[in-house]
């Protein structure tokens, strides 16, 4: 490259020679990130050269070429996405459909936060966009990657595409060294109509609503179909930011405006419980005249420290939830009612309907849950459908609110056929023949054939490789279908996977030589089988596809065992005591005192005696524990260490909350103590180092001073851990 000159020093020939040169980089980063996923600069250089190009463009616009990288197009077709993950995670939030559930919304904050009723609690109100969420990180005011959400902390890059949405700026001024914004992809009713106009005059498939057709655009591995598609972006949050936007969530929203993003006009301060209700009908009235799609409004917290207080769950904000709009309704026929078996060995029946449009999507299926309501009842017993059972052959009313999966509202029993029956739940496993057994107290028939039963063994084998747990990229639930019933390369347990490229070399006809693979494939199969070697102890927890260990409870367990070893000497040891043999429910109990590993696990805050027990059930299985164990031979499994802050005085240590708290809501209490790296625990054992009590403190104090634990008072709490 020549030297570089000010763009306004330049001649015509150094323009024309450096436009050259500068294309000539731009295709061969290009090739190298999307052709080869094997970047040979960062995205900050990348940009940069574009932002020379463009300059030396418009001083000599007679020189910009006709396939100039500047037009916002980014690559030639890719082959796939690559992964980016998020620096902060891209939660979900989570749903309320009614007056009573927005209601439980502000008391569950007032409780958390220690407010009453009279405290002045403003919410920003805003409509829920039904379009594909995306994240757009800016560098020092330019825009280096496009994300989309995924799982939520992983997504997939589509930085090329991105830059040909036009709400989408390259640039922003005075803007943070770092800034992601994040908002939402979606079409216009009227782009979409005109769209699907051209779809259907060029002879193309047309898009079943403007959602899917957002997303497919967006989507494209070929970002010249993208530009061509009329994507928009609406701005409503942020992730990672080197400085506070504001003070307040409606003033955040300003400044992303100001930025030069399209944020929605019709966010608005709600000063009370009533204002939020209020607004979500008048939002509701609109909602026929917008030119976009809607599938409710999101409330958030507006005081950006108090969002800060209540923090997040597990994959939702404290501070925000979505109030859907009422269910779509349809009537269709009821087909077929077939039975699904799940990892767990669970039967789940399944409505198969003539196909019907609800809400601008094909439903063809609908859950019947179990049993009980096929027959008409809850899990209480009590009726629903006013006690009508379904049958096969029923007129069915469908509803489907948001991305709830559908159900049956009704049966129109005057159009039940009149040879029709009730439908008879199976006794027996549909996949396997073996027994299917409704203990008492539990909902669910199940499969007692365990892993003899073939939709179990690939049920757990798909949960295993899902994104929450191995997420092996290239091997998906077709692919392990495919593995599992192959006789050479027979994938038959969790371990299999790990030894696939060594059997593969051993076998006369190769997996690249196989139906819809090839050296490429195989290859990179192999190598992400590899990377996925190494994996922390929460994510391996929930792989094993435990029932009631989902990700919540096994981040929990790891956080407290920390290592493998720890956690499995644990288990096991409980699987020795007397209250894991106990069957009857008050002898158990008086045993529970006496068990001191069983303790460890149901004293975890947040675990209790049905994730122990299935922890127990699991390791009590000899064929199970030998497959477990053959997993953990071929992995490196990572520590979990609690959140250390380097001038903390309660880092590793396990407290107990006892009493009422009058400085911090109990709730407030453990995420501060957490953050400060201590363990919570909901009892007081020989494992407790300290208990910290309030007034009303009662059997726990006795405990803690039987066995010597430190006891303090919330203010000697505050102190110990500097007022945080």
């Amino acid at each position: 490259m020549p030297e570089t000159f000010d763009v306004s020093d330049l001649t015509e020939a150094q323009a024309r020679l450096e436009i050259v040169q500068l294309t000539d980089r731009v295709a061969k980063a290009n090739f190298a990130y999307h052709g080869n996923d094997d970047p040979i600069m960062t995205d900050a250089e990348f940009d940069g050269l574009i932002l020379r190009l463009r300059e030396i463009e418009l001083r000599f616009p007679q020189l910009k070429r006709a396939d100039s990288p500047s037009d916002r197009v980014g690559s030639a077709p890719s082959q796939g996405f690559s992964k980016v993950a998020h620096s902060v995670k891209m939660f979900s939030l989570s749903n309320a459909f009614n007056q009573k559930d927005i209601a439980d919304f502000d008391d569950r904050i007032r409780r958390y936060l220690g407010l009453d009723t009279t405290f002045p609690l403003a919410y920003v109100s805003e409509p829920k966009i039904d379009g594909l969420g995306l994240s757009l990180r800016y560098e020092r005011g330019h825009l280096v990657q496009a994300a989309t959400r995924g799982d939520g902390n992983v997504g997939e890059n589509v930085t090329a595409n991105a830059r040909t949405v036009a709400d989408i700026p390259e640039t922003i001024d005075d803007a943070p060294e770092i800034l992601e914004v994040r908002g939402e992809i979606y079409m216009s009713h009227s782009d979409f109509e005109e769209l699907n106009k051209k779809q259907e005059e060029s002879g193309k498939k047309t898009f079943a609503n403007p959602r899917n057709a957002a997303a497919g655009s967006l989507r494209q591995l070929d970002a010249f179909v993208t530009k061509d598609r009329p994507l928009r972006f609406f701005a409503y949050a942020w992730g990672e930011t080197s400085e506070p936007l504001a003070k307040t969530q409606i003033e955040a929203i300003g400044k992303l405006g100001k930025f030069g993003f399209a944020t929605n006009s019709l966010a608005k301060v709600c000063g009370s419980l009533e204002d939020m209700l209020e607004e979500y009908l008048e939002i509701e009235r609109q909602r026929g005249n917008l030119d976009y799609d809607i599938d409710g409004i999101v409330y958030k917290v507006n005081d950006i420290g108090l969002q800060t207080r209540l923090g997040f769950r597990s994959s939702t904000p404290r501070w925000a939830i979505a109030h859907k709009f009422p269910a779509e309704l349809a009537w269709t026929r009821l087909r077929a009612i077939d039975i699904q078996v799940g990892r767990t060995g669970a039967l789940s029946p399944v409505a198969r309907l003539e196909p019907v449009t609800v809400g601008g999507v094909v439903v063809s299926n609908a859950t019947l849950h179990n049993e009980d309501y096929i027959a008409g009842l809850d899990s209480s017993g009590e009726s629903i459908r006013d006690g009508v059972d379904v049958r096969v052959g029923d007129l069915v009313q469908i509803y489907r609110a948001g991305d709830v999966i559908p159900k049956v509202a009704k049966v129109d029993l005057k159009k039940r056929p009149k040879d029709s029956v009730p439908y008879m739940f199976p006794d027996k496993c549909p996949e396997c023949g073996a027994r299917a057994v409704r203990e008492e107290g539990d909902a669910v028939r199940r499969c007692s054939g365990g892993l003899a039963c073939p939709a179990q063994a690939v049920e757990r084998l798909n949960h295993f490789i899902s994104r929450a747990a191995f997420d092996i990229e290239g091997l998906g639930p077709r692919q392990m279908e495919m593995f599992y019933n192959d006789t050479e390369l027979a994938v038959r347990e969790p371990a299999d996977i790990f030894s696939l490229q060594t059997r593969d070399m051993k076998n006369s006809t190769r997996l690249a030589q196989r139906k819809g693979w090839g050296e490429k494939s195989a290859e990179n199969l192999f190598a992400a089988i590899d990377q996925c070697r190494r994996i922390p102890l929460n994510k391996l927890i929930f792989a094993l596809g435990i029932r009631h260990v989902g990700e919540v409870a096994a981040s929990d367990l790891a956080r407290q065992f920390g290592s493998w070893d720890s956690f499995a000497e644990t288990v096991n040891g409980a699987i020795n005591e007397p209250s894991a043999k106990v069957r009857d429910a008050k002898e158990k109990r008086a045993l529970l005192a006496e068990s001191p590993n069983w303790l460890k696990i149901t004293g975890i805050d947040g675990i209790g005696d049905s994730v122990a027990e299935a922890l127990v059930m699991t390791f009590s299985q000899n064929a199970e524990v030998e497959s477990i164990k053959r997993l953990v031979g071929e992995l490196e499994i990572e520590k979990v260490e609690m959140p250390e802050a380097s001038d903390s005085k309660v880092a590793g240590k396990t407290v107990v909350f006892t009493g009422s708290l009058e400085k911090m809501t109990r709730a407030e209490a453990k995420a501060t103590a957490e953050s400060q790296g201590a363990k919570v625990s909901g009892s007081v054992s020989g494992n407790t180092d300290l208990v910290v009590a309030g007034p009303g403190a009662g059997s726990k104090i006795k405990k803690a001073h039987d066995l010597g634990v430190e006891i303090i008072g919330e203010d000697e709490w505050l102190a110990l851990i500097g007022g945080a």
